[in-house]
């Protein structure tokens, strides 16, 4: 607290009747848990790549929004896919592995809450006892994520060199490409709690059309399911109605949602793990897609299948987005959008069609919306699609309502279809096609 807001009494007697009159804290060991072994083989994977070396992952610090007031606290996606320990992971933790002759020991360090008998707990409004809630013991997550801890203070200081912390951050992107038997369910259950999500959009977008703020309406219904049955949102929602849907990454929400727009949403529910989903669907606010709005949705359904239909292991990853793009391309061209055909637009040193479309088609997903940033391209863009992986299938159309390149029945709409798809042994599997996504399936679920 400020030093200027301060009213706590600081008097002996006070300090000893306030520690003193506790019941006991129940602290029966719990369950180790199910993430835990999965945590511990990525462990021993990253200790093998780096013989001899001292690494230190940090969760980070609390992060100041304003004055004394923090932002949530989210630790890094590294220090969770090592440690296990998501949303109720404590600021400042640090996992140290030290090097052995026989690889590292690994060390889980964050500050042991203190005892009753200090004024920690009730004058610490950071991590007080009386402020935040009881703060877990090192016993209690020793036992659940099967990692030895010790308190913060006894941590020896230092930092990996940039060189090396670049190296480590490059090697974990790379690890988390392909998601392990854990990650996968996470990532399915982060799907169905987006899904229901959806559905409680769906249920209340009638009565929102012609609200000011519906953009609002439409985000808040869809964060109260994230937070009942998550962390909360992985990103910020998009709820874009109208011409708002042209904007890529439109998160302000404050516009109106009006009937006979169509309104994209793009959303997805942080589980307490922190692996998201992240999920598009362009819905008509009055339930029924004009003649126009049907015919450029289907074309970007049409898009988003003919990637679907290419994924499987050994494919390029890259090949997804160039399979989107010829349909994008083609359907472009039929409309008489383009001044070359759709071929010659398709020419490295053309690119027309990417007017109406100046986004990726797909990103890796998982423990962050856009995961694995740190690997190399190579890894990456042009590396080979292996089993296990998780991305998204995006396409998408967008028509500026001042857009004098397309005739004046096309501007204002925007358009993006987006699933999350796992990369199986023989094939792929759409992981929301549980949402509806035809033109025809979202006419019937919203009415």
């Amino acid at each position: 607290m400020q030093e200027n807001r301060k009213t706590t009494p600081e008097s002996s007697q006070f300090r000893e009747f306030i520690g003193s009159g506790w019941a006991t804290h129940d602290d029966r060991t719990p369950s180790v848990r199910d993430v835990a072994q999965c945590a511990a083989v990525r462990r021993e994977r990253l200790s093998q790549l780096f013989p001899g070396d001292r690494l230190i992952l940090e969760a980070g610090p609390l992060v100041v929004r304003s004055n004394d007031t923090d932002f949530p606290f989210r630790a890094h996606s590294d220090f969770a896919y090592l440690t296990g320990w998501g949303s109720d992971s404590e600021p400042d933790s640090v996992l140290v592995f030290e090097p052995t002759t026989h690889g590292h020991d690994v060390c889980l360090y964050f500050r042991a809450p203190a005892g009753r008998d200090s004024d920690e707990f009730y004058a610490n409004p950071q991590i007080g006892e009386f402020w935040i809630g009881r703060r877990p013991s090192l016993t209690a997550v020793s036992a659940e994520l099967g990692i030895a801890t010790r308190d913060l203070r006894e941590l020896s200081p230092g930092k990996m060199d940039d060189s090396l912390a670049q190296r480590v951050a490059q090697e974990l992107s790379e690890m988390r490409l392909v998601k392990d038997s854990w990650e996968v369910s996470e990532l399915r259950a982060a799907v169905a709690s987006t899904a229901r999500g959806f559905a409680d959009i769906a249920r209340v977008l009638g009565a929102i059309a012609g609200n000011e703020r519906g953009e609002r309406l439409v985000e808040g219904a869809f964060a109260s399911r994230a937070r009942l049955e998550g962390n909360g949102v992985g990103y910020d929602t998009i709820a874009a109605s109208g011409a708002h849907a042209c904007i890529l990454h439109w998160t302000r929400n404050d516009g109106t949602v009006n009937a006979g727009d169509l309104i994209l949403i793009d959303a997805g529910v942080e589980l307490d793990s922190y692996y998201t989903a992240d999920i598009t669907r362009t819905l008509p606010v009055n339930g029924k897609f004009s003649p126009i709005q049907r015919m450029v949705y289907e074309g970007v359904r049409a898009a988003a299948d003919a990637a679907f239909a290419i994924v499987k292991p050994g494919i390029t990853f890259r090949d997804v987005h160039a399979e989107a793009m010829r349909v994008i391309a083609e359907l472009t061209s039929a409309w008489g959008l383009l001044a070359v055909s759709a071929s010659e637009s398709l020419q490295p040193e053309n690119q027309h069609h990417r007017r109406y479309m100046v986004h990726g088609t797909s990103h890796h997903l998982g423990l962050d919306v856009h995961d694995c940033a740190q690997a190399r391209r190579e890894m990456y863009m042009d590396g080979t699609v292996s089993a296990g992986m998780v991305f998204t299938i995006e396409p998408g159309l967008y028509f500026h309502p001042d857009d004098l390149t397309v005739p004046e029945e096309f501007r204002g709409i925007g358009i993006r279809i987006e699933d999350n798809i796992l990369v199986t042994e023989t094939g792929a599997e759409n992981l929301s096609v549980g949402i509806p996504r035809t033109a025809d399936e979202i006419e019937t679920w919203l009415g």
